[in-house]
């Protein structure tokens, strides 16, 4: 993947990448909390963490600051934590979601409650849950420290594929799928997800829907892959929750969205969100911002509360012990100014397997790339080729020594 955090426009087809996978990304994030890290995951089943230098890439960038295996398969997802620092998620194709330790760069819990591919991770707002829809059509509410499932729907006339938390307000947001094969979005109690509070059918196009949410101004964003256009609704406290609001429309079909943090808006423009749109047809990523209109020009206070900082409320081993706490919250009124002194040191690492819960994850892991598959089949060969060297020598040993077992016996001394 690019890095690309000081130029806009087009750039050059040798600019420098992230490429140390030996299989195809299929996840990144950013570490909220330390600007330059990056957690990616792959293919080839690993979890790396990727230190980008100061002023961005000069060359390509190969060798990660720290390199995780504990997954028998392709890892499909990461979330980093979001009031602790150095607690990654991870969630694989082998049906298990992975909590790292980065301050030992171990995996140290292990959540396995799933039956099939893990689609979507969200967590509150403490961070003290998490919310995962799975291919099983199943919805759940997962204590991430124990791997205990608070709450769980069987998502039959709703197949849920993403989900987030709706801030602080105890409630979910999933998109999915209804039995007649039309997009819609559903709203869920967190404590309860015995039936949807409401379900809204969006259109009957094909695409996924990406909830985004943005708690300082009660906003959710839907976006729909392969389309053009961004939806955005209200979301209430009371009936009917929803409120429908306007829609972005664009000709160009979006592959993907990131989304900037808060932090990096232009508040002096009135600016409350920021996507980054992938548009593969023309191969650009284009930014795009949602924008309150106002005529005065001072600080808007009413769209910009006190809001998620770039401080960790927590330590690793404070919130493995079972300790919640709220964000530290910050003020965007005199701009973004980069106050945090964290700095990520990868830990120093000798151990070559993964125990979690009583199971070593790295025991009879499978090859990860072609090469590694073809080394392994002829090593196997070789292993194959020297067992049946010894067993043909253990079988004429066998016949020696019948032999001699026969003769022994018909010796005159034994007569």
């Amino acid at each position: 993947f690019l890095d690309f955090p000081f130029q806009t426009g087009r750039i050059e087809p040798n600019y420098p990448k992230v490429c140390g996978h030996q299989g195809n990304v299929l996840d990144i994030k950013w570490n909220p909390f330390i600007e330059n890290i990056i957690a990616s995951c792959s293919e080839d089943t690993s979890v790396r963490i990727w230190e980008i230098p100061e002023g961005g890439l000069k060359r390509n960038m190969t060798e990660a600051v720290l390199e995780l295996y504990g997954h028998s398969r392709r890892v499909g997802l990461v979330e980093w934590h979001p009031t602790t620092n150095n607690i990654l998620f991870s969630a694989g194709y082998d049906y298990k979601v992975l909590i790292w330790n980065l301050d030992i760069g171990e995996p140290v819990k292990m959540i396995d409650c799933h039956t099939d591919v893990i689609l979507c991770m969200s967590f509150n707002t403490d961070g003290s849950l998490l919310a995962t829809s799975c291919k099983d059509k199943k919805l759940r509410v997962v204590e991430p420290r124990s791997g205990r499932v608070l709450q769980e729907a069987s998502c039959k006339n709703h197949r849920v594929n993403r989900v987030v938390f709706l801030g602080s307000t105890k409630r979910l947001l999933t998109t999915g799928v209804s039995r007649w094969n039309t997009r819609q979005i559903a709203l869920w109690d967190q404590e309860d997800l015995s039936m949807p509070l409401i379900e809204e059918e969006i259109d009957g196009l094909s695409g996924l829907l990406f909830p985004f949410y943005d708690a300082d101004t009660h906003m959710l964003y839907l976006a729909g892959k392969g389309d053009g256009n961004i939806r955005y609704y209200e979301i209430g406290s009371e009936k009917p929750y929803l409120s429908y609001l306007m829609e972005f429309r664009s000709p160009a079909p979006q592959k993907g969205l990131g989304v900037m943090p808060k932090h990096g808006l232009d508040v002096s423009a009135c600016e409350v969100f920021r996507f980054y749109k992938l548009i593969t047809l023309k191969g650009l990523i284009e930014p795009i911002s949602m924008i309150v209109p106002r005529r005065s020009e001072t600080y808007q206070e009413d769209i910009y509360p006190m809001t998620p900082g770039t401080e960790p409320a927590l330590t690793p081993d404070e919130w493995l012990s079972g300790m919640n706490r709220d964000p530290i919250l910050m003020s965007l009124k005199e701009g973004y100014k980069r106050t945090s002194k964290i700095v990520f040191k990868a830990p120093v690492r000798e151990k070559k397997s993964v125990v979690v819960n009583g199971i070593d994850l790295l025991e009879n892991v499978p090859p990860r790339t072609e090469n590694e598959l073809l080394r392994m089949f002829f090593r196997q060969q070789d292993e194959i080729r020297r067992l049946k060297d010894e067993l043909s020598q253990k079988d004429i040993r066998i016949r020696q020594l019948q032999l001699e077992l026969k003769n022994l016996r018909n010796s005159p001394k034994n007569t």
